[in-house]
């Protein structure tokens, strides 16, 4: 079975050694704090805890979207947490998210501060806070956005979790699972290009959340810069998907989300921290590395 041995699971599993693979180490089978860690607060009403990874540019581009229509209770600062070191089981973080997975958010701006956290749940909250911004109020509407919108979060982890995981991450090259994960993601595009064939947007005319959410993913995905993947998959042929991916790209605010809480890429393109609009002009790394 391309070098590995057939495994027959015990009765009973247990944790008995390290899962292997590039986040073993931040891997474990319980959930909770494992260090005393407060999370730092800024002067906004919003304080993002993130990570600019698919899930945490959701919630950076719904915020700068929002600023550019005028919202300026959206303004926000935006921490980063480095999830290799193991940021997320700082005791702060779990309180905000008992899951321990970025993004999170603490929204202040009320008598009783209220925590928000799953991408889903925060671009969903964000949207009604701020009036229905970009999500529908019209019956039919609202429910194609909404059922987009949990498309992804079903979806995903098959791509992430299941593709992803064992196609770039794991220790070993199972033929089966890349697979099996592979059929997947593929017939994940394949949804994706015939919605995309028949309507500009996922949830019809107008730029809603549920395009914020999958499109971190899965834009990402079709232009091959998510896992070095893009030849395997033979993502060049999801015509409708690209078009649309290329679309939102030229956001202005998109551009902005997502390099906030970046730390990989070019310097030009990574804003570890947020804290105020003129950031993206004078803190990006090539601006802090520059020589004085």
């Amino acid at each position: 079975m391309n070098g590995t041995t057939a495994y027959t699971p015990p009765t009973v599993w247990s944790w008995n050694k390290e899962s292997g693979g590039r986040f073993a180490n931040i891997n474990r089978p319980i959930a909770g704090a494992t260090h005393e860690k407060e999370l730092p607060v800024g002067k906004h009403p919003l304080q993002l805890y993130s990570l600019a990874t698919p899930n945490g540019v959701k919630v950076t581009v719904m915020l700068e979207e929002l600023l550019a229509l005028g919202h300026a209770g959206a303004e926000y600062d935006a921490w980063l947490i480095r999830i290799n070191d193991g940021d997320q089981f700082g005791s702060g973080f779990v309180a905000v998210n008992p899951n321990s997975k970025i993004p999170a958010l603490m929204d202040r701006s009320g008598d009783k501060p209220i925590r928000v956290f799953e991408s889903g749940a925060i671009l969903q909250y964000l949207a009604e806070k701020f009036g229905n911004a970009f999500l529908p109020t019209e019956r039919a509407a609202r429910a194609e956005c909404l059922s987009w919108l949990f498309w992804q979060m079903g979806s995903a982890p098959y791509l992430g979790g299941g593709f992803g995981h064992f196609f770039a991450y794991a220790p070993t090259k199972i033929e089966y699972a890349i697979d099996r994960f592979a059929m997947e993601t593929k017939r994940q595009l394949d949804v994706l290009d015939r919605r995309l064939a028949e309507s500009r947007y996922l949830a019809g005319d107008e730029y809603t959340i549920a395009d914020m959410a999958v499109w971190p993913w899965y834009g990402t995905l079709a232009k091959g810069q998510l896992y070095e993947a893009g030849e395997f998959l033979q993502v060049s042929g999801y015509k409708n998907v690209l078009r649309w991916t290329d679309e939102i790209a030229q956001r202005p605010a998109v551009q902005r989300g997502r390099i906030v809480n970046r730390t990989w890429g070019q310097p030009t393109s990574q804003l570890h921290e947020r804290h105020d609009a003129a950031d993206f002009d004078t803190r990006t790394q090539d601006k802090l590395q520059a020589p004085t």
